[in-house]
């Protein structure tokens, strides 16, 4: 039977966003995230901690991580379709907002909106607590009409989920090959497709201006490095709702958008993570 190799990667802090950026560099066919750590596999078994070891190291020396661990263990081949559909789940992320991937049940509430999200390899599965503060920012904000602009937008979930909730148009983009045909695919698992322009790139090669909502759930370096990018696309009276934070980026954050000219609106944490929403005068 064909033998792959698992790495268990830990690291402080605990981002997988971060993570999985830099382990999609090297030959891995399927990353999971669990609890405190994430799983990466490989059927290359000339892949070795060292060379995780380095992507690891060039994110300490960043100072995005401060330390990380990596075990590495060879077992028999799996049914990796299997695995990868267990470790999926339906998530009531509110009362009202519900993800599912296609091959779970779930019995519609009146009044829910169900999204239907086969994450792949892409970020945005709805069980990280940061899609959840974007997905309950949503809920809040979203009125109708709406144009959004989602920066490192992943599976798509969170500028699917505007449109559902009863905004005009979407554009969804990341500079992730995988997210662009992983968004597309869900844009039209939920009949969106129409309404979305999902796009390859970063928030630079965004030519339009004048957004109602600009979301980014992407860590505090990058939100740091495009806070001009992103107030110079928001329209006034529009929103920039932030996450992928932890607690203690937020003091950071708060000066640096301010500092724009964006009013501060409010903060919602979910342990240790924490999401924002500014407005634009």
């Amino acid at each position: 039977m064909k033998k792959y190799k698992e790495f268990t990667i830990t690291a402080e802090p605990f981002n997988a966003e971060i993570l999985s950026s830099v382990l999609w560099e090297y030959d891995i066919t399927g990353l999971n995230e669990d609890v405190n750590c994430m799983r990466a596999f490989t059927g290359n078994l000339e892949l070795s901690i060292n060379d995780l070891s380095k992507a690891l190291q060039r994110l300490k020396d960043e100072n995005l991580i401060f330390n990380y661990t990596i075990e590495e263990n060879v077992l028999e081949e799996k049914n990796w379709n299997l695995e990868w559909e267990q470790s999926i789940n339906v998530i009531e992320v509110t009362d009202k907002i519900v993800i599912k991937p296609t091959f779970r049940e779930y019995q519609e509430k009146p009044g829910q909106i169900v999204l239907v999200i086969d994450p792949k390899m892409s970020f945005g599965t709805g069980e990280h607590q940061t899609t959840k503060i974007m997905l309950m920012f949503l809920e809040k904000y979203i009125e109708c009409g709406e144009s959004i602009l989602d920066v490192g937008s992943g599976t798509g979930v969170l500028a699917i989920a505007a449109l559902k909730l009863g905004a005009q148009r979407s554009i969804a983009i990341d500079i992730d090959e995988w997210c662009l045909d992983n968004a597309i695919e869900n844009s039209q698992l939920n009949n969106v497709e129409k309404f979305i322009d999902v796009r390859q790139g970063e928030i630079t090669d965004i030519k339009e201006t004048g957004f109602d909502i600009i979301l980014a759930n992407i860590q505090k370096d990058i939100l740091l490095k495009i806070c001009n990018e992103i107030f110079s696309r928001v329209k006034p009276g529009g929103k920039v709702i932030l996450s992928g934070l932890l607690t203690s980026d937020e003091e950071d954050i708060k000066k640096a958008y301010i500092e724009l000219g964006l009013q501060f609106i409010q903060t919602l944490i979910l342990d240790p993570w924490i999401g924002m929403v500014f407005v634009k005068h």
